[in-house]
């Protein structure tokens, strides 16, 4: 169209002998991506809503709180919007989509109105609404109005009626979700009972497209608020932060990363779509950089978790593909930890108690511990869905799982089901059931596959009243498993992890085989620190494969120097003195020194790059290159600290 006005226009002028000729003016064109055309630009006549009476009842429902959005940062965006509101446009020249209602009224003995004047537009419900209504504006009987197919067609009757051919912007449409679903604007007993509801999930890029513009329309149909609470969550872009595109080749498909997928398969998918030549090109580029390996099984489980674990309540998610299958590899972790417990630890003929009870069970004082810590995990979990802070939530399920039940708890009832009391081995049997049962409920609704299969696999308190399945198993109550909660004893239980890390890292720096056993000594400072690690002796002995230990105190234990020890100190409860007398010092100190000699020529190059660096060089590169220096310098310290230990023993 614009092609021909130009050319016309251009013919008119040389007629007129007013054509002066041509100037090249560059210019931006837009192009179709689809079809190339030319986009050229149409006025039209379009459908305008009014929205400042329905922005201050929107912006008054945050404001006084009848209507909450989560988080509350997004206030500000709320209010940026709404204060600033614009009429609304809701044509759409598209095939498909609601019609507008809108019918231009046409005269039998008349020309055709200007489709801009308001009078000769009427709009309803339904066809007889709008015959009802230009009836009694125009003074014309029903029989004399008649529908038009196409809007030129001269009108038979006295009146013609056609329906504009614009469709309702899909926002328009989208925003009478909320009660449209419930047979409105009839009545009815779903739309009574459902309307309004309680919570919206979406994400944070369209809270006015369709948030603000659902809670209008709700307000101004229905007189109600279409929900009380908003949880706007952040949006996935990739490890980089940019947003996924077809065309970068960064694109993270839910299918691929649950199934798998090869680089090759990858680079397949490109040539189904609609990316032309140098697109594709620069997709394959951009999905070997990402995805150099192809992405690799990580299931449904590990998927929904990681999305959980990465959300944030303020900024995007970079998701990576490494972190997700991180989580892939927790849910073997699971497997394998239900999977030891039911071989080694519990029995093919373990019977769980009705009714678990503590205080009728000679419990250990890891097997308290676990009780505690299990009870804080599930207040824990509790608030963060009350928050809405899923990333908190799935925190504290991987927390119990991994590091309190499988590296703690697990390692300790090693030493109790190889030993000979078995009251304390059932104790520890019906604690490690319970433990496992509460947190499969724990994890269940961010990973329902896994926690699923593992449910089936333990036996049931009752077996004949028992819910049959996980889904429908009550979840984790805070005030059940309150009493449970044990400050002082988890305090205790912390102190002995750092012993045991300070004694692995001491094996470590001293190159212990991990079948090497040797005498640990324990010189506490204080009578309240022997007695809190008495009771442990074992758990300790076990979680540091030593030969024995012997806790003691401070006055009375053997001098670090004597024999040979490793010494080091836990803060100002208790120093660690670890029994040096299999160590071949010469060997190690050979070891050593080498190991510290490529150590200080590191350092050196370090240094040397630093002390050279021009302007340009970035920040960010700075700071990395000084964490580095530094994490050299404390190993350096370390080692040369070991090698002075050693030196004695020669």
């Amino acid at each position: 169209m614009v092609l021909k006005a130009r050319k016309v226009i251009t013919d008119a002028l040389r007629e007129k002998q007013l054509f002066r000729g041509t100037v090249a003016n560059p210019m931006v064109v837009p192009m179709c991506s689809r079809s190339k055309d030319v986009v050229e630009p149409l006025l039209m006549a379009q459908w305008f809503v009014d929205c400042k009476d329905m922005a201050a009842q929107a912006l008054d429902a945050v404001e006084s709180k009848r209507l909450r959005l989560i988080p509350d940062v997004h206030n500000k965006t709320w209010n940026h919007w709404l204060v600033n509101i614009h009429d609304w446009c809701i044509s759409r020249q598209l095939w498909w989509g609601h019609r507008i209602p809108a019918y231009l009224v046409s005269f039998k003995d008349k020309p055709p109105a200007d489709n801009t004047d308001h009078e000769i537009w009427i709009s309803g419900r339904t066809v007889e609404e709008v015959k009802e209504a230009a009836s009694k504006r125009f003074g014309v009987p029903l029989g004399e109005i008649s529908l038009l197919v196409e809007k030129e067609a001269k009108t038979a009757t006295a009146i013609g009626l056609f329906q504009d051919e614009d469709v309702l912007d899909t926002w328009f449409s989208s925003a009478l979700f909320p009660f449209s679903v419930f047979a409105w604007p009839d009545e009815s007993s779903d739309l009574e009972k459902y309307y309004p509801t309680s919570l919206l999930e979406t994400g944070a890029d369209i809270i006015f497209f369709w948030v603000a513009r659902m809670v209008m329309m709700g307000l101004k149909l229905t007189g109600k608020l279409p929900f009380a609470e908003v949880y706007l969550h952040s949006i996935v872009r990739d490890r980089d932060g940019r947003k996924m595109s077809k065309s970068l080749g960064n694109v993270i498909d839910p299918v691929d990363v649950i199934e798998g997928i090869s680089l090759e398969a990858l680079h397949q998918q490109l040539l189904t779509g609609n990316l032309d030549a140098t697109e594709v090109e620069k997709a394959t580029k951009g999905q070997k950089e990402f995805f150099p390996d192809g992405i690799p099984e990580c299931g449904t489980d590990a998927l929904r978790f990681g999305l959980c674990a990465c959300l944030k309540q303020v900024g995007d998610i970079n998701l990576d593909i490494n972190v997700l299958q991180g989580y892939r590899f927790f849910c073997n972790k699971l497997w394998n930890a239900l999977r030891f417990a039911m071989l080694h630890s519990l029995g093919s003929d373990f019977k769980p108690l009705a009714r678990f009870s503590a205080a009728e069970l000679s419990l250990s004082p890891v097997d308290q511990w676990i009780l505690s810590r299990a009870a804080s995990a599930v207040k824990d979990s509790d608030d963060s869905f009350r928050e809405y802070d899923l990333a908190r939530m799935t925190r504290a399920c991987y927390s119990f799982w991994l590091y309190d039940l499988c590296d703690i708890y697990l390692e300790c009832c090693k030493a109790v089901f190889t030993g000979d009391d078995e009251n304390a081995k059932e104790a520890a049997k019906q604690t490690l059931y319970t433990a496992l049962d509460i947190g499969l409920r724990l994890i269940s609704p961010v990973m329902p596959f896994i926690s699923e299969e593992l449910f089936q696999r333990l036996p049931r308190r009752n077996p004949s009243s028992d819910p049959p399945s996980i889904c429908v198993t009550q979840y984790p109550l805070p005030a059940t498993y309150q009493p449970w909660i044990n400050q002082d004893l988890e305090g205790r239980i912390e102190l002995m992890m750092k012993i045991v890390n300070g004694v692995r890292s001491l094996r470590a720096d001293y190159n212990f085989k991990k079948s090497e056993k040797v005498p640990l000594t324990l010189s506490c400072r204080g009578e309240d620190v022997l007695a809190s690690l008495k009771p442990l002796e074992v758990y300790i002995r076990t979680l540091t494969n030593s030969s024995e230990v012997g806790v003691v105190l401070e006055s009375a234990a053997v001098s670090s120097s004597a024999g040979g020890s490793a010494v080091l100190p836990i803060g100002d409860k208790c120093t660690i003195i670890l029994s040096l007398k299999n160590i071949d010092a010469t060997k190690e100190l050979e070891r050593l020194t080498d190991k510290l000699e490529k150590l200080t020529l590191v350092v050196e190059k370090l240094r040397k790059g630093m002390a050279s660096y021009s302007e340009k060089v970035p920040e960010e590169v700075r700071l990395r290159d000084a964490e580095k220096l530094q994490q050299q310098l404390v190993e350096k310290s370390k080692i040369e600290e070991v090698m002075a230990t050693l030196s004695k023993l020669l």
